[in-house]
């Protein structure tokens, strides 16, 4: 047991720092590409507000868990969690190889499905409550959340562009590269917040399933511990992705730049706090930035690299989910 846990633990760590080397692009990426903030800047930036929204995100990630499933006690929850994690950090290493921006939310409660079906087939008790979760925290935000960004994105720009109709274009562009700064550092608040939550989700599953954890309550390591990892992975910068959003996928100017990242935080923050709700900071802010981007004279969005990200995006659930059933059936004998 004691093994089992500490296996849970250790890749629980590897997830959270993956979690934050991957999707530091979306707090850096619109402000390195115009210029606001240097790389350097713009990550150590990052990885403050990263920090200190997954330390206080502590408080919501109780409520999470409540919400997400009941782990009964013994080895097979371990190997459960244990292999959901595994899962969710080889899709998201995958991904981050290619440049596709994809949600480490989505792939860990997918590879938890498969975990608990893997669970099934062998005879043994699954996750309970898990139907639930898959249409709330997968399902769900997988189509809302990007679809509610970029309609955001787009219509967000109308009243910034109206309120710089009389201000010179080089004066708009040097205001906006400064409040980008404040964007970016809001984005990555936002996903300290969003992600932190999942690691120490994940972290009090195991401990629970260990019988060394008490229900409702939070160690106050398990906060420092995802608030260190998440720090560290975004300090490390997954350039690869922060490219794709730059520069691939889509060319705008600081202004509409500015609107995408603070509509993105604005979801995050809603999300999180007004109704609890885990959304992938990738899909927010990808949406954002896509909506943002259309909503110009020329077009500045590669439809078809567009189109590749949301297939991943949609194949990110039955992939993961396979995966976890796999590993749960290839790590049962340590039950």
């Amino acid at each position: 047991m004691t093994f089992l846990l500490g296996a849970v633990i250790l890749m629980a760590a590897v997830f959270a720092f993956l979690n934050g080397f991957r999707d530091v692009s979306a707090a850096v990426a619109l402000s390195v590409r115009n210029h606001a903030l240097t790389p350097t800047i713009a990550v150590l930036l990052a990885g403050l507000f990263n920090c200190v929204g997954a330390l206080l995100s502590a408080v919501l990630a109780v409520t999470l868990s409540d919400r997400l499933f009941a782990a009964p006690p013994g080895p097979n929850s371990l190997i459960m969690l244990l292999a959901a994690v595994l899962s969710a950090c080889l899709w998201g290493v995958h991904q981050w190889w290619h440049g596709i921006p994809s949600s480490s939310t989505q792939a860990l409660i997918s590879g938890l499905v498969g975990a608990s079906l893997g669970s099934v087939m062998l005879g043994n008790e699954p996750l309970q409550g898990i139907n639930t979760t898959i249409l709330t925290l997968v399902l769900l935000p997988l189509f809302l959340s990007p679809i509610v960004a970029y309609i955001f994105g787009f219509v967000m720009v109308y009243p910034v562009a109206w309120a710089a109709r009389n201000t010179a274009p080089n004066m708009v562009n040097r205001r906006t590269r400064a409040l980008q700064s404040v964007a970016g550092a809001a984005v990555a608040f936002g996903h300290g917040l969003q992600d932190g939550q999942r690691t120490t989700a994940v972290v009090l599953f195991a401990l629970l399933a260990a019988g060394v954890g008490v229900a409702g309550e939070m160690p106050l390591w398990v906060p420092i511990f995802t608030a260190v990892l998440l720090t560290a992975g975004t300090l490390a910068g997954g350039w690869r992705i922060s490219y794709t959003l730059g520069h691939r996928l889509v060319r705008i100017d600081p202004m509409r730049g500015c609107v995408a990242q603070l509509v993105g935080a604005g979801l995050l923050f809603i999300g999180a706090i007004g109704f609890a709700l885990p959304l992938s900071t990738t899909h927010t802010v990808t949406g954002a930035i896509v909506g943002a981007g259309q909503n110009q004279r020329f077009s500045v969005t590669n439809g078809r690299f567009l189109l590749r990200i949301i297939g991943m995006w949609l194949a990110t659930p039955l992939v993961c989910a396979f995966l976890g059933a796999l590993l749960f059936l290839a790590l049962s004998p340590l039950a």
